[in-house]
């Protein structure tokens, strides 16, 4: 865990936020040395910050103490460098118990996931996340997505709650976003309350959340190809649409019409990914299943693709 607040290490960052995959054993057991290793590698890589055990590190299938471990060695790993932020959900009470966890682990803030399986009114999601900030002292980003969708006034009363810092968007509503930004902009002038393109390939949209303020996203691409995700977030922030147009023609849209093929590939085919690039993370659990080979073998020559663009554009041909 890091001294300054996770919000304000947030609000300027110079790179996508690395969301690791949780490693398991040959006996389905979870494999810490290799999530260690998957972590060492993206933050020096340039990761802006490492959030454990979420979604794509398959959150739904870890026991309390499998979290536990697996956040600690995502805090002892970053060492400081970058903040760690862990996923937290199911109903209020387990979710409270997970960031108790999360906070003995060392991490620096939460991710909260959306409430199990229930469709609540906007009272008993505002009561929910509520009680979940107020449980630990780590700062709290709510992920809207799913059963989790939130008006507009939920979110002004949400960014009034203390210690819930930002809202992540997993639902891609922009409409409703900027009915959002605009609502808090206006109710809290002169708040940083922090707002994150969270949709699975984040990078697909991110021109369009640019375009109403929203900056930090999520980046699954960086867990398997992170000179492709960094080569993407830099040439958003310089504004080279070249080189960004050439990634999103030949990368990340072939790469989400790929992702269409199956249920669960948001996870699957980036645990996939990171097994193509050499480090054995092991196969995703149950419920969720493996893709099949044909769609591994395109998913390689997608990544294949998105090098080839690199290389031209670093040989001074264009992108």
């Amino acid at each position: 865990m890091t001294s300054a607040p996770l919000a304000a290490r947030l609000t300027t960052v110079a790179g996508p936020l690395f969301f690791p995959v949780t490693a398991y054993g040959p006996d389905g057991t979870v494999d810490l040395d290799a999530f260690r290793a998957h972590v060492r590698t993206g933050v020096d890589a340039g990761a802006a910050a490492v959030f454990a055990c979420c979604g794509t590190g398959e959150f739904h299938a870890l026991d309390p103490e499998e979290f536990r471990l697996v956040v600690g060695a995502a805090v002892e790993e970053a060492g400081g460098r970058v903040p760690v932020v862990a996923g937290a959900g199911y109903g209020t009470a387990l979710a409270v118990r997970y960031a108790e966890l999360a906070e003995e682990a060392g991490a620096d803030g939460l991710l909260a996931m959306p409430p199990y399986l229930v469709v609540a009114g906007q009272e008993g999601l505002l009561a929910h996340y509520t009680a979940l900030a107020a449980a630990t002292s780590l700062e709290t980003i709510v992920y809207q997505r799913d059963n989790a969708v939130f008006t507009p006034e939920t979110v002004v009363a949400l960014a009034r709650t203390p210690g819930i810092v930002g809202l992540k968007d997993g639902l891609g509503d922009l409409d409703l976003m900027q009915r959002i930004v605009s609502a808090v902009r206006s109710a809290l002038p002169g708040e940083d309350f922090l707002y994150f393109n969270g949709l699975p390939t984040a990078e697909l949209t991110g021109l369009a959340y640019r375009g109403i303020g929203v900056t930090l996203y999520s980046s699954a691409v960086f867990a398997f190809a992170p000179d492709i995700a960094l080569a993407f977030y830099r040439a958003l922030e310089s504004g080279d649409d070249d080189l960004a147009n050439a990634l999103l023609d030949h990368f990340y849209r072939p790469l989400v019409e790929l992702r269409a093929k199956g249920h669960g590939y948001a996870v699957s085919l980036v645990k996939a990914a990171v097994r193509l690039g050499g480090l054995e993370v092991g196969p995703v659990r149950t419920p969720l299943t493996e893709p099949p080979a044909e769609h591994v073998d395109e998913l390689a020559s997608i990544i294949a693709s998105g090098r080839a663009v690199l290389d031209k554009y670093r040989a001074g041909e264009g992108a």
